[in-house]
């Protein structure tokens, strides 16, 4: 997101006032874009995008807590986390989410991507605090910082994280959260790298290495089903790519690929980078990018596009697992699937 997109929103914010939960029956965006006949089996003919809430500046983030039936998500300017439900509407969850320190940051100096851990804890994205961290959701243990450095440099700022069933992590860390993109000086890693945490051991966060260090705006990243998948979304705008990275048994990646890319794009009229993403059961994958979420096969043959009309940063499934709750600019939505999450 650049900083002309966060001061537009951030003046609809001031015009329209603090955000605001709908009420139902929800307001519709956007519409669904068939490109595949195999998209019927997976989004109802009759499928609406719901806008279930709106008025924030930057949404970003969403991860369903199934036992509190809740979405939380990052508002990233406002540095603060909120939570969604059906009958309270929005209410702010933690703030700050993503920067603890004095005085201004960035632009973008809160929490992004969240997800939850096979713990349970929910793993955040910290922009301004450089750092991935992981929070017990009762309130019991608090928060803890899992990796803030590599080799004793610190990251830029870490955007997004799927947990690993072995209790490792991924990130990706792009210099979207940096003050000064990449010529601030208190850049300290080498390129934008997507990175690893190993599992804990007797309570102490793994080992961070690094995974991928040859891509130039790491963004989006998930795990396919079977966990022998890692995919890493692209935002460069000049090589938006989504790669698909073979998982070896040591937690290292082998020969990337693309499987989406420029090339198809163009071919749906669209422009831009991806940001977020995430992989149903049957390995499609749902990547945002083009004003909306496209469907991809694990092929990475495109299927349609859930269009929304706004720039789209992320998803993720929720409910029984087969709502597509998405942020994308000011609004946060969600859309009900024939597919399942997982």
């Amino acid at each position: 997101m650049n900083l002309y997109a966060i001061l537009r929103t951030a003046l609809l914010v001031c015009l329209l006032g603090p955000a605001v939960a709908q009420q139902p029956p929800y307001p519709t965006i956007g519409q669904v874009v068939r490109v595949d006949p195999r998209l019927d089996k997976l989004i109802p003919a009759d499928a609406k995008v719901e806008v279930l809430a709106s008025g924030f500046v930057w949404t970003e983030g969403p991860i369903w807590i199934k036992d509190q039936a809740c979405l939380l998500f990052s508002d990233v300017p406002q540095n603060t986390i909120f939570k969604w439900t059906e009958k309270e509407g929005v209410t702010p969850f933690l703030k700050p989410s993503g920067y603890t320190g004095l005085g201004p940051y960035s632009d973008e100096p809160g929490s992004n991507g969240l997800t939850l851990d096979r713990q349970g804890r929910l793993i955040a994205c910290e922009h301004g605090d450089r750092r991935v961290t992981a929070m017990v959701l009762n309130g019991s243990g608090g928060k803890r910082t899992l990796a803030d450095n590599f080799n004793g440099k610190r990251f830029n700022s870490p955007n997004d994280v799927v947990a690993h069933s072995n209790g490792s992590y991924y990130f990706t860390d792009p210099p979207y959260g940096m003050p000064k993109k990449e010529k601030d000086p208190g850049k300290e890693t080498e390129g934008w790298g997507v990175y690893r945490i190993g599992p804990e051991r007797a309570g102490v966060p793994g080992p961070v290495s690094i995974v991928v260090s040859d891509l130039t705006r790491p963004n989006g990243i998930a795990l396919s089903p079977d966990e022998k998948t890692l995919y890493v979304a692209q935002s460069d705008p000049l090589r938006p790519v989504v790669m698909a990275y073979p998982l070896q048994a040591d937690g290292t990646v082998g020969k990337g690929r693309v499987i989406f890319g420029a090339d198809g794009m163009k071919k749906l009229g669209l422009d831009g980078g991806f940001d977020g993403m995430k992989v149903d059961l049957d390995g499609h994958l749902w990547v945002t990018g083009g004003g909306g979420v496209l469907v991809l096969s694990a092929a990475g043959e495109c299927l349609g596009q859930i269009k929304i009309g706004a720039a789209t940063a992320n998803c993720a499934w929720g409910d029984d697992g087969s709502t597509l709750y998405i942020t994308a600019d000011m609004y946060l939505c969600r859309i009900r699937t024939s597919a399942k999450g997982w």
